[in-house]
């Protein structure tokens, strides 16, 4: 008489996502959804006609290179985290912080250089084109604070060990928002160069 082998069936397999990778993609996509939303109504209002036409002061290219050149440290921080190389970690992180200062003192420069070129937010004296700018450049400069929060808290983690090579989650999701910062300002720079 043979043995019987017990043919074990295989479990489904899941395409489960971490909670909290769910969380920040759910949050990305709102972002981007507002963002649609607002650059689709520039869109609309700008063929309505009386739109000022204006150039963007040369101040924003300096930030632009400011947030490329972040989104290169944060992901160099990111992966000597991933090699153990913890000090070096925290120094590109602590760089990427100052790249992100750098970034939202230049967007002040920015708006004042508007002000001084009579592109005015808001009252008798506005225009829907230059409100536009400081709305969009706003709500993004907004986002990026709370990139900044996310680094220093990401710091925090690192002083007290709940970060390190094997423990790199809050790292892993704090790079990938601020990545997405970078993106959404390049988006946000291209579009208003091309349609003002």
């Amino acid at each position: 008489m043979k043995p019987t082998t017990m043919v074990v069936p295989e479990e489904p397999k899941t395409f489960a996502i971490e909670p909290k990778k769910f969380i920040l993609w759910l949050f990305i996509v709102t972002i981007v959804m507002v963002f649609a939303a607002l650059t689709s109504a520039y869109i609309v209002r700008k063929a309505d006609g009386e739109w000022l036409m204006f150039s963007l002061p040369s101040i924003f290219t300096i930030s632009t290179g400011f947030i490329l050149l972040s989104s290169v440290t944060m992901q160099a921080a990111y992966t000597m985290l991933k090699k153990g190389q913890l000090l070096v970690s925290k120094l590109l992180l602590l760089v990427t912080l100052g790249l992100g200062l750098a970034f939202l003192y230049t967007q002040l420069q920015g708006w004042a250089a508007l002000v001084d070129d009579h592109v005015f937010f808001g009252g008798a004296s506005s225009n829907p084109g230059g409100s536009f700018v400081y709305v969009l450049s706003g709500l993004h400069a907004f986002h990026l604070g709370t990139g900044l929060i996310y680094i220093l808290i990401v710091l925090y983690m690192f002083l007290v060990g709940k970060i390190d090579a094997k423990k790199s989650l809050q790292f892993e999701l704090c790079t990938t928002y601020w990545h997405f910062l970078d993106l959404l300002w390049i988006y946000l720079f291209v579009f208003l160069m091309v349609n003002n």
